[in-house]
């Protein structure tokens, strides 16, 4: 019998938006007030810097990114910068653990369940040693990016669907030079469905972690 879990699809939304959702979720499952509880989201344009962010891999200021439309944050998260934007499917697992071992199991868990999703669209994707995410050759297709406090998960994966790509003016994405970025439309040379991808990566997601995700539209602002 799979552990029922809470998924909270907010639909497209602003990064700040979800931020605050997070971190009253993250205080709530923490304390014990609120079951595990996953957000999936489609951010608007965002770069968001991560604990271990180095400022020049921030190619424009926040001043520069804002009149292009692009907002700009320093979070909790581990890592470097990153952008999401439109076309790019975000996972927020908010989640209590009971040992601090189980944060790289968690990682490679999401990684599993990307590469999978890569699978079942005919991609052979893979783990890099150097850097956690998942890359299809020498491109990142998926970046993730978890914080940890009080024990319970939040922040967590980007999987580029359509995501335009030309984001690397923007930042050094997760610091790395030596590497690009690429999506399943990049890859496949055709469009892709953003819902059809991304129920195949909540779907491998919860086979991953053994759970059957029961799905909430509540949060979503109506359009």
């Amino acid at each position: 019998m799979l552990r029922p879990v809470r998924l909270l699809d907010v639909g497209r939304q602003a990064f700040a938006e979800t931020w605050s959702l997070q971190l009253r979720l993250h205080d709530a499952v923490a304390r014990g007030q609120e079951c595990d509880t996953w957000v999936v989201v489609e951010h608007e344009p965002v770069v968001t810097l991560g604990r271990n962010a180095k400022r020049e891999h921030l190619l424009l200021s926040p001043e520069v990114l804002a009149a292009r439309g692009v907002d700009c944050f320093e979070i909790e998260r581990g890592g470097d910068v990153t952008y999401h934007g439109p076309g790019q499917v975000v996972v927020y697992p908010i989640m209590r653990l009971e040992r601090f071992r189980e944060i790289v199991p968690l990682v490679t868990a999401m990684e599993a369940a990307a590469i999978a999703t890569c699978a079942r669209f005919g991609l052979e994707a893979e783990r890099w040693d150097a850097h956690r995410g998942v890359y299809v050759g020498q491109n990142q297709i998926c970046a993730i990016g978890l914080a940890v406090k009080r024990m319970t998960s939040f922040h967590g994966l980007a999987f580029n669907v359509s995501t335009e790509l030309d984001y690397d003016r923007l930042i050094t994405p997760c610091g790395i030079r030596e590497r690009g970025v690429t999506s399943l439309e990049r890859e496949l040379g055709q469009p892709v469905s953003f819902d059809v991808a991304k129920d195949v990566l909540l779907l491998a997601l919860a086979a991953e972690f053994d759970v059957a995700f029961e799905r909430d539209f509540s949060m979503r602002v109506a359009s």
